[in-house]
């Protein structure tokens, strides 16, 4: 086990350490980075005596050794086990009888832990969370435990659910070689072998202040965070085994990959489709803006989104319809859409009819009205966010561990209001293109016809490409 280091560093010039990085309307955000290597975002908002303190590591599913998968979410279920000054699995106990509340999450780009405390509790989250940073305490016991809490959560999650099991077997023929094909979770029969070597083997390379960024939001000042930061991160040694994250890359996709995936769980097939779409990039943010706007005109804007009007209501192909697009990654991403066919309908009918309404719109471009209104209800939507303090460090939290920057996110809404027609058409022309994508049908096995069940509620249908896995 490794026991907390020492790391003696004279203090950063004030001044220049904490002033703003850039001014924001709705929000006050100063930056600073500790002398071993730990950034820093603090949020303000005082307007209620709360904070947030969430830590998130430079460490996701995506960049697990070949074999080891799942040990990113593994580690994080450990993470609650204690140290020498926390007993095991109380750490969560202890900020709920503080009045607050904490929880974790893993995605292929992060793992991320944060509570929420009333403000004068701030040292007290900060003091435990620097703790479990370098001074982990797991036993084999432990391990064993969690390894089966966590089969467990497989099982509920993912085997038990057709959707999740072909969203995993798209994500695997979509990637071939990025470490993205690989679901978060990790696949069972690797996750049977994880082991308490693996585990720390994971948490020592990456579990350091220089692979990390601390984000405090809400009623704190940016001298108080400082103070505390360099009290209980500051000591803490960076690790050295830090390297940029230069992951495999996608070989060129040439033709579009289909699956049929037969399970007699199924009571309404379902047509899925992926493509792969670029990320959000520093400093280049449009194209990714113009597939946000996209995804809402063809699936988000409920049913006067494109989909809905062209199969849901001018054929009657279908009874749902959905666009997905989330250009938070590292690497490349995806596009995706989800049909349901009507009772009665084909899947490849639907899928034809599919295909003709996303011609349609490649060749004639957003109906003007609903570009005005999708755009304006996303900019409001991020807006609004903003009054979340919890929403917002996960906002920052997220943008900041794939490699954007404060200004990128600060530009976001600016970014969304200068996209154009021209460009979202062009967006959808370049990446609505079958030559790279997934296509997958859901369906029942061959046999006995059951009676077709009603449509399942938006809410019931399962998310294409789940981002993150949240305790």
């Amino acid at each position: 086990m490794l026991f907390r280091q020492i790391l003696l560093a004279a203090p950063l010039a004030l001044a220049a350490a904490l002033a703003p990085s850039r001014p924001a309307a709705a929000e006050t955000v100063t930056t600073f980075t500790l002398e071993n290597g730990l950034e820093v975002v603090v949020i303000e908002d005082h307007r209620a005596p709360v904070v947030v303190q969430m830590i998130w590591y430079r460490a996701g599913a995506a960049d697990e050794p070949a074999g080891t998968s799942g040990i990113a979410h593994f580690l994080e279920h450990l993470m609650f086990k204690g140290t020498d000054k926390i007993p095991p699995n109380a750490f969560s106990a202890m900020i709920e009888a503080q009045g607050g509340d904490d929880n974790a999450f893993t995605s292929w780009d992060y793992t991320a832990y944060f509570q929420r405390i009333a403000a004068d509790r701030l040292e007290l989250v900060m003091e435990m969370e620097a703790d479990r940073m370098r001074n982990l305490r797991m036993t084999e016991e432990d391990v064993a435990t969690e390894r089966q809490v966590i089969l467990e959560e497989r099982a509920q999650r993912t085997d038990s659910d057709p959707g999740a099991l072909m969203n995993e077997q798209m994500r695997a023929a979509q990637f071939l070689n990025h470490r993205y094909g690989v679901p978060v979770i990790g696949w069972r029969h690797e996750m049977e072998g994880l082991s308490r070597e693996d585990a720390l083997a994971w948490y020592v390379k990456y579990y350091a202040p220089n692979n990390a960024i601390l984000i405090i939001a809400g009623d704190a000042t940016p001298e108080q965070v400082k103070d505390l930061a360099e009290k209980y991160y500051g000591p803490i040694a960076p690790s050295d085994g830090i390297a940029p994250r230069e992951r495999p890359q996608e070989p060129p996709q040439l033709s579009e990959r289909r699956i049929t995936m037969a399970d007699e769980r199924v009571s309404d097939p379902y047509l899925y489709r992926t493509y792969l779409a670029p990320e959000r990039d520093p400093g280049d943010q449009r194209e990714a803006a113009a597939l946000t706007i996209l995804a809402e005109l063809l699936g988000g804007d409920g049913q006067t989104s494109h989909l809905a009007r062209a199969l849901q209501f001018d054929s009657q192909t279908a009874v749902y319809t959905a666009a997905y697009y989330d250009g938070t990654a590292i690497d490349d991403t995806t596009f995706g859409l989800i049909v349901i066919p009507a009772p009665g309908v084909e899947l490849q009918d639907a899928e034809a009819a599919l295909d003709a309404a996303l011609a349609d719109f490649i060749a004639k471009g957003p109906d003007p009205a609903a570009f005005e209104r999708i755009r304006t209800r996303i900019r409001a939507a991020e807006i609004y966010a903003r009054d979340n303090i919890r929403g917002l460090a996960q906002a920052y939290g997220e943008e900041l561990t794939v490699g954007l920057t404060v200004k990128d996110v600060q530009d976001w809404d600016e970014v969304l209001s200068a996209v154009t027609l021209e460009e979202v058409q062009a967006a959808a022309a370049k990446v609505l293109d079958r030559n790279k994508a997934v296509t997958a049908w859901l369906v029942r096995p061959e046999g006995p016809a059951e009676a077709p069940a009603e449509a399942p509620p938006a809410d019931a249908i399962p998310e294409l490409m789940p981002e993150e896995i949240q305790e």
